[in-house]
Protein backbone atom coordinates (compact mmCIF):
# COMPACT_ATOMS: atom_id res chain seq x y z
CA UNK A 1 0.00 0.00 0.00
CA UNK A 2 2.92 2.36 0.70
CA UNK A 3 4.12 1.89 -2.87
CA UNK A 4 0.65 2.68 -4.19
CA UNK A 5 0.53 5.86 -2.10
CA UNK A 6 3.94 6.88 -3.46
CA UNK A 7 2.78 6.28 -7.03
CA UNK A 8 -0.39 8.23 -6.34
CA UNK A 9 1.75 11.17 -5.23
CA UNK A 10 3.87 10.85 -8.40
CA UNK A 11 0.75 11.03 -10.55
CA UNK A 12 -0.64 14.18 -8.92
CA UNK A 13 2.82 15.78 -8.96
CA UNK A 14 3.28 15.10 -12.68
CA UNK A 15 -0.27 16.27 -13.36
CA UNK A 16 0.67 19.64 -11.87
CA UNK A 17 4.09 19.72 -13.61
CA UNK A 18 2.50 19.33 -17.04
CA UNK A 19 -0.16 21.91 -16.14
CA UNK A 20 2.47 24.42 -14.97
CA UNK A 21 4.52 23.87 -18.12
CA UNK A 22 1.42 24.48 -20.22
CA UNK A 23 0.91 27.82 -18.43
CA UNK A 24 4.41 29.06 -19.27
CA UNK A 25 4.36 27.77 -22.85
CA UNK A 26 3.64 30.17 -25.73
CA UNK A 27 3.18 27.54 -28.43
CA UNK A 28 -0.49 26.55 -28.92
CA UNK A 29 0.39 23.01 -29.98
CA UNK A 30 2.60 22.53 -26.91
CA UNK A 31 -0.14 23.84 -24.63
CA UNK A 32 -2.64 21.33 -26.02
CA UNK A 33 -0.19 18.44 -25.68
CA UNK A 34 0.84 19.36 -22.14
CA UNK A 35 -2.75 19.72 -20.94
CA UNK A 36 -3.61 16.38 -22.56
CA UNK A 37 -0.80 14.62 -20.65
CA UNK A 38 -1.76 16.52 -17.48
CA UNK A 39 -5.32 15.27 -17.78
CA UNK A 40 -4.05 11.74 -18.27
CA UNK A 41 -1.93 11.94 -15.12
CA UNK A 42 -4.94 13.21 -13.15
CA UNK A 43 -6.99 10.20 -14.27
CA UNK A 44 -4.18 7.92 -13.05
CA UNK A 45 -4.20 9.73 -9.72
CA UNK A 46 -7.95 9.25 -9.41
CA UNK A 47 -7.53 5.51 -10.08
CA UNK A 48 -5.03 5.11 -7.24
CA UNK A 49 -7.12 7.34 -5.02
CA UNK A 50 -10.01 4.89 -5.46
CA UNK A 51 -7.75 2.21 -4.00
CA UNK A 52 -6.06 4.13 -1.17
CA UNK A 53 -9.13 6.24 -0.28
CA UNK A 54 -6.71 9.09 0.47
CA UNK A 55 -6.03 12.58 -0.82
CA UNK A 56 -2.28 12.92 -1.37
CA UNK A 57 -0.38 16.20 -1.54
CA UNK A 58 2.00 16.72 -4.49
CA UNK A 59 5.78 17.05 -4.23
CA UNK A 60 6.12 20.83 -4.59
CA UNK A 61 9.93 20.75 -4.81
CA UNK A 62 9.76 18.37 -7.78
CA UNK A 63 7.26 20.65 -9.53
CA UNK A 64 9.53 23.69 -9.11
CA UNK A 65 12.56 21.68 -10.23
CA UNK A 66 11.14 20.56 -13.58
CA UNK A 67 9.51 23.90 -14.32
CA UNK A 68 12.88 25.60 -13.71
CA UNK A 69 14.67 23.05 -15.93
CA UNK A 70 12.14 23.68 -18.70
CA UNK A 71 12.70 27.44 -18.48
CA UNK A 72 16.48 27.03 -18.56
CA UNK A 73 17.01 24.10 -20.95
CA UNK A 74 13.74 23.63 -22.81
CA UNK A 75 10.67 21.42 -22.54
CA UNK A 76 12.18 18.35 -24.17
CA UNK A 77 15.14 18.18 -21.78
CA UNK A 78 13.01 18.69 -18.68
CA UNK A 79 10.36 16.13 -19.64
CA UNK A 80 12.81 13.51 -20.96
CA UNK A 81 14.79 13.80 -17.73
CA UNK A 82 11.59 13.31 -15.74
CA UNK A 83 10.67 10.24 -17.78
CA UNK A 84 14.18 8.78 -17.27
CA UNK A 85 13.57 8.77 -13.54
CA UNK A 86 10.54 6.49 -13.83
CA UNK A 87 12.22 3.08 -14.12
CA UNK A 88 10.99 2.31 -10.60
CA UNK A 89 7.41 3.00 -11.72
CA UNK A 90 7.67 0.28 -14.36
CA UNK A 91 8.75 -2.25 -11.72
CA UNK A 92 5.89 -1.10 -9.51
CA UNK A 93 3.26 -1.67 -12.21
CA UNK A 94 4.58 -5.18 -12.89
CA UNK A 95 4.57 -6.06 -9.18
CA UNK A 96 0.88 -5.21 -8.65
CA UNK A 97 -0.51 -6.21 -12.06
CA UNK A 98 -1.85 -9.51 -10.76
CA UNK A 99 -3.98 -7.83 -8.07
CA UNK A 100 -4.81 -4.70 -10.11
CA UNK A 101 -4.87 -5.57 -13.85
CA UNK A 102 -5.78 -1.97 -14.68
CA UNK A 103 -2.20 -1.05 -13.76
CA UNK A 104 -1.01 -2.58 -17.04
CA UNK A 105 -3.18 -0.14 -18.99
CA UNK A 106 -1.72 2.77 -17.04
CA UNK A 107 1.78 1.41 -17.62
CA UNK A 108 1.14 1.23 -21.37
CA UNK A 109 -0.04 4.83 -21.41
CA UNK A 110 3.00 5.94 -19.42
CA UNK A 111 5.45 4.20 -21.76
CA UNK A 112 3.89 4.95 -25.14
CA UNK A 113 1.35 7.76 -25.12
CA UNK A 114 3.41 10.26 -23.14
CA UNK A 115 6.60 9.49 -25.08
CA UNK A 116 4.74 10.00 -28.35
CA UNK A 117 3.31 13.31 -27.20
CA UNK A 118 6.63 14.59 -25.82
CA UNK A 119 8.28 13.66 -29.11
CA UNK A 120 6.11 16.10 -31.09
CA UNK A 121 6.60 19.09 -28.81
CA UNK A 122 7.94 22.23 -30.46
CA UNK A 123 11.16 23.07 -28.61
CA UNK A 124 13.07 26.11 -29.88
CA UNK A 125 16.25 25.09 -28.11
CA UNK A 126 16.27 21.78 -29.98
CA UNK A 127 15.28 23.43 -33.25
CA UNK A 128 18.45 25.50 -32.97
CA UNK A 129 20.62 22.70 -31.60
CA UNK A 130 22.47 22.56 -34.93
CA UNK A 131 23.38 26.25 -34.64
CA UNK A 132 24.60 25.77 -31.07
CA UNK A 133 26.68 22.75 -32.09
CA UNK A 134 28.19 24.75 -34.97
CA UNK A 135 29.41 27.47 -32.58
CA UNK A 136 30.32 25.12 -29.75
CA UNK A 137 32.25 22.58 -31.82
CA UNK A 138 34.20 25.17 -33.80
CA UNK A 139 35.16 27.08 -30.66
CA UNK A 140 36.26 23.92 -28.84
CA UNK A 141 38.29 22.52 -31.74
CA UNK A 142 39.83 25.83 -32.84
CA UNK A 143 40.59 27.30 -29.44
CA UNK A 144 41.86 24.23 -27.61
CA UNK A 145 44.41 24.07 -30.43
CA UNK A 146 45.01 27.81 -30.64
CA UNK A 147 45.48 28.31 -26.89
CA UNK A 148 47.72 25.24 -26.60
CA UNK A 149 49.87 26.53 -29.46
CA UNK A 150 50.06 30.06 -28.00
CA UNK A 151 50.93 28.66 -24.57
CA UNK A 152 54.08 27.01 -25.85
CA UNK A 153 54.93 29.81 -28.27
CA UNK A 154 54.67 32.68 -25.76
CA UNK A 155 54.57 31.19 -22.22
CA UNK A 156 52.87 34.39 -21.06
CA UNK A 157 49.34 33.98 -19.76
CA UNK A 158 48.22 37.59 -20.18
CA UNK A 159 49.32 37.65 -23.83
CA UNK A 160 47.73 34.24 -24.51
CA UNK A 161 44.50 35.28 -22.79
CA UNK A 162 44.25 38.67 -24.51
CA UNK A 163 45.09 37.16 -27.89
CA UNK A 164 42.51 34.43 -27.35
CA UNK A 165 39.76 36.92 -26.48
CA UNK A 166 40.49 39.14 -29.49
CA UNK A 167 40.50 36.15 -31.82
CA UNK A 168 37.41 34.77 -30.12
CA UNK A 169 35.27 37.87 -30.57
CA UNK A 170 36.33 38.21 -34.20
CA UNK A 171 35.72 34.53 -34.88
CA UNK A 172 32.30 34.60 -33.16
CA UNK A 173 31.12 37.29 -35.59
CA UNK A 174 32.41 35.20 -38.48
CA UNK A 175 30.65 32.11 -37.12
CA UNK A 176 27.41 34.04 -36.62
CA UNK A 177 27.56 35.09 -40.27
CA UNK A 178 28.20 31.46 -41.27
CA UNK A 179 25.26 30.35 -39.15
CA UNK A 180 23.03 32.91 -40.82
CA UNK A 181 24.04 31.87 -44.36
CA UNK A 182 23.81 28.17 -43.48
CA UNK A 183 20.26 28.49 -42.13
CA UNK A 184 19.23 30.62 -45.14
CA UNK A 185 20.08 27.63 -47.33
CA UNK A 186 17.68 25.46 -45.32
CA UNK A 187 14.56 27.16 -46.64
CA UNK A 188 12.51 23.99 -46.25
CA UNK A 189 12.89 24.17 -42.46
CA UNK A 190 10.30 26.78 -41.49
CA UNK A 191 11.12 26.42 -37.79
CA UNK A 192 14.58 27.98 -38.26
CA UNK A 193 14.88 31.77 -38.29
CA UNK A 194 18.25 32.73 -39.90
CA UNK A 195 18.81 35.68 -37.56
CA UNK A 196 18.03 33.62 -34.45
CA UNK A 197 20.28 30.83 -35.76
CA UNK A 198 23.10 33.35 -36.21
CA UNK A 199 22.65 34.60 -32.64
CA UNK A 200 22.71 31.07 -31.20
CA UNK A 201 25.87 30.26 -33.20
CA UNK A 202 27.71 33.46 -32.28
CA UNK A 203 26.75 33.43 -28.60
CA UNK A 204 27.59 29.74 -28.10
CA UNK A 205 30.97 30.39 -29.77
CA UNK A 206 31.98 33.40 -27.69
CA UNK A 207 30.75 31.89 -24.40
CA UNK A 208 32.85 28.80 -25.08
CA UNK A 209 35.88 30.97 -25.85
CA UNK A 210 35.41 32.96 -22.61
CA UNK A 211 35.36 29.76 -20.54
CA UNK A 212 38.47 28.43 -22.31
CA UNK A 213 40.42 31.70 -21.99
CA UNK A 214 39.44 32.32 -18.34
CA UNK A 215 42.23 30.14 -16.82
CA UNK A 216 44.86 32.28 -18.60
CA UNK A 217 43.42 35.48 -17.16
CA UNK A 218 43.18 34.05 -13.64
CA UNK A 219 46.38 32.00 -13.27
CA UNK A 220 50.04 32.93 -13.71
CA UNK A 221 51.45 29.49 -14.54
CA UNK A 222 50.91 28.86 -18.30
CA UNK A 223 51.04 25.07 -18.00
CA UNK A 224 48.57 25.02 -15.12
CA UNK A 225 46.30 27.29 -17.19
CA UNK A 226 46.65 24.90 -20.13
CA UNK A 227 45.67 21.94 -17.96
CA UNK A 228 42.65 23.79 -16.57
CA UNK A 229 41.65 24.88 -20.08
CA UNK A 230 41.70 21.25 -21.27
CA UNK A 231 39.68 20.18 -18.22
CA UNK A 232 37.17 22.95 -19.01
CA UNK A 233 36.98 21.64 -22.57
CA UNK A 234 36.10 18.15 -21.36
CA UNK A 235 33.48 19.51 -18.93
CA UNK A 236 31.83 21.64 -21.64
CA UNK A 237 31.72 18.65 -23.97
CA UNK A 238 30.28 16.44 -21.21
CA UNK A 239 27.65 19.01 -20.25
CA UNK A 240 26.38 19.69 -23.74
CA UNK A 241 26.54 16.02 -24.77
CA UNK A 242 24.48 15.09 -21.71
CA UNK A 243 21.89 17.73 -22.61
CA UNK A 244 21.56 16.50 -26.20
CA UNK A 245 21.59 12.82 -25.21
CA UNK A 246 18.68 13.40 -22.80
CA UNK A 247 16.65 15.78 -24.99
CA UNK A 248 17.05 13.72 -28.17
CA UNK A 249 17.47 10.25 -26.60
CA UNK A 250 20.94 9.68 -28.09
CA UNK A 251 24.02 7.78 -26.94
CA UNK A 252 26.03 9.91 -24.50
CA UNK A 253 29.21 7.81 -24.54
CA UNK A 254 29.70 7.74 -28.31
CA UNK A 255 29.14 11.49 -28.84
CA UNK A 256 31.25 12.45 -25.81
CA UNK A 257 34.24 10.35 -26.82
CA UNK A 258 34.08 11.60 -30.40
CA UNK A 259 34.06 15.29 -29.45
CA UNK A 260 36.65 14.89 -26.68
CA UNK A 261 39.12 12.99 -28.88
CA UNK A 262 38.87 15.60 -31.66
CA UNK A 263 39.32 18.60 -29.33
CA UNK A 264 42.15 17.12 -27.24
CA UNK A 265 43.80 15.70 -30.37
CA UNK A 266 43.89 19.11 -32.03
CA UNK A 267 45.30 20.62 -28.83
CA UNK A 268 48.07 17.99 -28.76
CA UNK A 269 49.03 18.69 -32.37
CA UNK A 270 49.03 22.44 -31.72
CA UNK A 271 51.21 21.82 -28.66
CA UNK A 272 53.86 20.40 -30.94
CA UNK A 273 53.46 23.11 -33.58
CA UNK A 274 53.75 25.86 -30.96
CA UNK A 275 56.94 24.34 -29.59
CA UNK A 276 58.47 24.02 -33.06
CA UNK A 277 57.60 27.61 -34.01
CA UNK A 278 59.07 28.88 -30.74
CA UNK A 279 62.33 27.08 -31.48
CA UNK A 280 62.53 28.12 -35.14
CA UNK A 281 61.77 31.80 -34.61
CA UNK A 282 63.36 32.09 -31.19
CA UNK A 283 60.22 33.62 -29.67
CA UNK A 284 60.74 34.39 -26.00
CA UNK A 285 58.08 36.58 -24.35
Amino acid sequence: MNKIVKQQQNEITEHLIYAELAKISTDKKNIEILYEISSQELSHYEFWKGITKKEIKPNKWKIKKYVWLAKMFGLSFSLRLMEMGESEASKFYSSIAEKYPEALTIQEEELQHEQKLIGILNDNRLNYAGSIVLGLNDALVEFTGTLAGLTFAFSNNKIVGATGLIMGFAASLSMAASGYLSSKEEEENEKINPITAAIYTGVSYILTVVFLVAPYLILDNPYLALGLMLLTTVLIIAGYTYYISVAKILSFKKRFIQMAVISIGVAAISFGIGTIIKQIFGVNI
